[in-house]
């Protein structure tokens, strides 16, 4: 009988590093692939998301979709592990320009839902700029909160398609603050 109780001992430790190896192997594939959380740090997105924020960043819609105007999206930044949180402002071949605190899309004013409660708390939101051309494959980004955002108009430049990791959809930390993003 001491056989039979070693064999079924090396059957239950079997499994159990079985079971242990395919959790990890799926919690890489769904972090790679699927969905990550990042941390959401300064103020550029005020008041849409709060410095320490924590967002889950959808990637599917890196791989099987296409990314929209409005998007907050998560940028990979220069240096490891720095990434940067911004909404999607124009896309590849858009002319995108700023006069008199209102955005224009190739000539087209844009309305800006998410901008509307900061709107009426201060004066200029940002300063006129542009137009200018996205290129084939980029992105223009800024941030909410217009006057404190480095972004595309001042120090991010123009974000490669292979630099967003991602879209947020919602912000689950801390706990008392859980919502959507859009």
């Amino acid at each position: 009988m001491t056989e039979e109780k070693s064999a079924k001992k090396k059957s239950s430790l079997f499994e159990w590093v079985k079971a242990i190896i395919i959790a990890i192997v799926l919690a890489i594939v769904i972090r790679i692939f699927l969905f990550e959380p990042y941390l959401v740090e300064g103020t550029s997105m005020d008041p849409t998301l709060h410095d320490g924020e924590r967002l889950f960043v959808y990637k599917t819609v890196k791989y099987i979709g296409e990314f929209k105007r409005g998007d907050i999206v998560i940028i990979d930044g220069d240096e490891k592990n720095v990434h940067y949180v911004k909404r999607l402002i124009g896309l590849p071949h858009e002319t995108v320009q700023v006069k008199n605190d209102t955005l224009y899309i190739n000539g087209k004013r844009v309305v800006e839902p998410y901008l509307s409660e900061k709107r009426k708390e201060v004066g200029v939101l940002t300063h006129d700029f542009g137009p200018v051309k996205v290129p084939e494959g980029k992105y223009f980004v800024m941030g909410d909160n217009r006057q404190r955002s480095m972004d595309s108009r001042n120090g991010l430049g123009m974000i490669d398609k292979d630099r967003v990791a991602g879209t947020s959809q919602f912000v689950f930390f801390p706990l008392n603050e859980i919502r959507k993003t859009d």
